[in-house]
This record gives structure tokens, C-alpha cells and sequence, in this order.
């Protein structure tokens, strides 16, 4: 079965996220702002790296209930600095921690996290046609104004290159290979 270039082969971790999940429509949105904090902590390391930590980070932040996280404390921050199981990078802790308040925030004043997250690509998502992974972009305009519009509001790890790689992940761009068994030009 071919596979986009990008996918490890061995590890049947990322052939399932690759096969599974990465390029599908997401449309919940407390799961479209989990894969944002998990793209916030990706930052600087692999994807790989946070797949395979995403259990140990579910379990950290509560399953990514954004109402039990926007309540974390300086306790909470504490423990989750000394979780070996996640990223412990305390400005990603804490930055997760206040995106969670951005969340609510946005969940009262946006019409929904989903809307203020999909209107970037206006409901629909932008099908690519990439040869190799290499063909993709690295950030696009959709992706420059969805880190203007996140920053505005005040959320962190999220700038144009780490939007992109978001917008991917949650399908509001499909980058599958052309050669990609998940490649499908018809859902345009």
C-alpha cells in the first residue's frame, strides 16, 4: 500500500495516524483544540515524539476538557513539569493552560471554536495535490491568517509553519501524496 513519503514505514504508531487520522475534516471542537496544543508542544521535535506521548498527555490534561485545564493552578504546572510522560517545557504548559481560557472565551464569543477555527478556509477544505511531501507548503496564506487571528487572541506555539502543520492534521488541508492510498481529488 503506498503511503505519503513522510510516513515511517516501521512504526505502526504513525502508519495508523497517517492512514487514520492526519488530512480527515475534524469537527469537533474540543478535538480541534487538543491537535493545537499537541501542535503547540510539537514545537522544535518530531511529530512522532508527541504521537507517541499523546496518551501520557490526555491523561495529564484531563482528556483535553478545556474547562478542567482553564482551572489548573501553580500545583497543577508543578505536577505536569515533573510528568515524564509529556513535553515539560513550562511555557508550553502554561500556554496550553491559557488556551484553555481561549477556548471558553471563543466557545461564548465566536459562534464556536470550530467556526472561528474553519472559517480560515471558508467551511472547506483545501484539496493539494502534492507529487512528493516535499511538494507541500510549509505555511500558506490561510495558515499565516489563522496564526494572526489565534495570536490576536492571545494563544502561543502557534505561528504560520506550526498552523500549516495543524491545518493539515485537522483536514482543513488535504496534502496526501497523489500516489497516497489516501489520496482522493473527488472530495473536491
Amino acid at each position: 500500500m503506498q503511503r505519503c513519503g513522510w510516513v515511517l514505514e516501521s512504526d505502526p504508531l504513525y502508519v495508523a495516524y497517517h492512514d487514520e487520522e492526519w488530512g480527515v475534516p475534524v469537527h469537533d471542537a474540543r478535538q480541534l483544540w487538543e491537535l493545537l496544543c499537541l501542535e503547540g508542544f510539537q514545537a522544535g521535535l518530531s511529530w512522532i515524539t508527541i504521537l507517541r506521548k499523546r496518551d501520557a498527555f490526555r491523561e495529564a490534561f484531563c482528556g483535553f476538557d478545556p474547562d478542567r485545564v482553564a482551572a489548573f493552578g501553580p500545583d497543577d504546572i508543578e505536577r505536569l513539569m515533573a510528568n515524564p510522560g509529556i513535553v515539560r517545557a513550562r511555557a508550553k504548559i502554561i500556554a496550553t493552560i491559557e488556551s484553555a481560557r481561549l477556548f471558553q472565551t471563543i466557545e461564548t464569543e465566536e459562534g464556536g471554536f470550530h467556526d472561528f477555527i474553519w472559517s480560515v478556509v471558508g467551511g472547506k477544505p483545501i484539496h493539494n495535490h502534492p507529487v512528493s511531501f516535499r511538494d507541500a507548503p510549509t505555511k500558506s496564506a490561510e495558515s499565516e491568517e489563522l496564526a494572526r487571528k489565534l495570536k490576536a487572541r492571545g494563544f502561543k506555539f502557534c505561528g504560520p509553519v506550526i498552523c500549516y502543520a495543524y491545518m493539515q492534521a485537522v483536514g482543513l488541508v488535504v496534502d496526501h501524496e497523489t500516489s497516497c492510498h489516501r489520496y482522493r481529488p473527488h472530495l473536491e
